[in-house]
């Protein structure tokens, strides 16, 4: 700290703006429970000691009002070098208005902004910041959407394998559980001896899960996420206890609270703990929940936005992956300088940019502004 002004030391907070905008897809796209057509980007920049840090999640438009409201009144004035007490002050904030959901996606963003901009003002990488475990994070092709004709299976699947190098790569079931089998069986001829994940997102009961597992088994799936509603935390330990011995369950993607993840591990529900940084209370929660899945000998595997999740999964205990997510990869790609790019199946972080690593660019994302 030598030589660093008592301002630059304090660095209260003293601004917060956020902005949204909504992405359209580049083609229609659904799950088992749901179809989409664009994706929303909400934007936290954030001052402090002459620097602003940058946060992000994926969510609705309308929590720019939260985050420049009551979630401003509560960061405002806390030195960006503590984001833990600012993340405490936003639990207590929206204590009335209801934690989980948006509130939490809410907190995500300005988390992410207060740990970026303590990397800023100490001119160091985040990952130094919070003590970097590994070099690079192995990711995971994740798409594959229920809407894709065999020819846009195709042409995605084998781009992460064999462009990005993916070990492992996600298609999306249960719009069409009768024609489940025939595209496993196409995914595994496009990806060849790759590891192949399925994601139901809930659309299963815990008989059809287990049937559909039975079914495919020749298939090599190694990977079933949410076969059922990650709420099932009984359903999902019965198909952990029932799967093959080859498939994993995973689920976790919905945590907005650390209590949901402890619940999950606690009911041993999941071989896999899946957790979202954009959800679960930015880099603090997502660095808190590994530590209960470290505690718990339950690896740990980021959820989607990746450019978020990079400096804290190469810090994080029992870290397996990170979702290379399909739409998230293309918006961070085309508004984020700095998000990361596949290499050898695996995202490293930049040591020589400060926090995250991402500056956004405010001119091309403008088209998309909504609030």
């Amino acid at each position: 700290m030598t030589g660093m002004s008592p301002s630059r030391i304090e660095a209260p907070v003293t601004a917060i703006r956020a902005r949204a905008y909504k992405i359209p897809t580049d083609a229609p796209e659904a799950d088992g429970t749901k179809s989409w057509d664009s994706t929303t980007l909400v934007v936290v920049e954030m001052d402090a000691g002459g620097r602003t840090g940058l946060g992000y999640t994926y969510s609705g438009a309308s929590i720019t009002g939260l985050i420049t409201g009551d979630l401003a009144k509560a960061v405002k004035g806390v030195s960006a070098l503590s984001p833990p007490r600012a993340w405490a002050e936003m639990q207590r904030a929206v204590r009335n208005l209801g934690r989980d959901g948006l509130a939490s996606t809410a907190i995500s963003a300005i988390d992410a902004a207060l740990w970026d901009l303590k990397g800023k003002l100490l001119d160091m990488p985040l990952v130094l910041l919070l003590g970097q475990l590994r070099e690079a994070v192995p990711i995971y092709g994740s798409g594959g959407f229920t809407t894709y004709s065999d020819g846009e299976m195709r042409e995605q699947l084998s781009g992460w394998v064999e462009r990005d190098g993916c070990r492992w790569v996600k298609i999306k079931i249960g719009s069409h559980p009768e024609d489940d089998p025939r595209r496993i069986a196409l995914a595994r001829s496009i990806i060849g001896k790759h590891g192949l994940f399925i994601d139901a997102n809930g659309a299963f009961t815990p008989k059809q899960a287990l049937h559909l597992a039975e079914t495919v088994r020749d298939q090599g799936v190694s990977w079933f996420e949410e076969p059922v509603s990650s709420d099932d935390l009984p359903g999902l330990r019965l198909l952990k206890e029932r799967m093959p011995a080859e498939v994993e369950v995973a689920a976790g993607e919905y945590a907005y609270s650390l209590d949901y993840v402890r619940a999950m591990l606690q009911a041993d529900a999941v071989d896999v703990q899946q957790t979202d940084a954009s959800r679960i209370g930015g880099i603090t929660g997502f660095m808190r929940s590994a530590t209960l899945c470290d505690a718990f000998h339950t690896d740990l595997s980021g959820h989607c936005a990746p450019a978020l999740h990079l400096h804290a999964a190469c810090a994080a205990p029992r870290l397996r992956h990170l979702e290379w997510f399909h739409d998230h990869v293309r918006i961070e790609a085309m508004l984020f300088d700095g998000a990361p790019v596949a290499k050898e199946g695996a995202i490293r972080p930049d040591l020589s940019r400060p926090g995250l690593g991402l500056e956004f660019r405010t001119a091309d994302a403008d088209q998309y502004l909504v609030q």
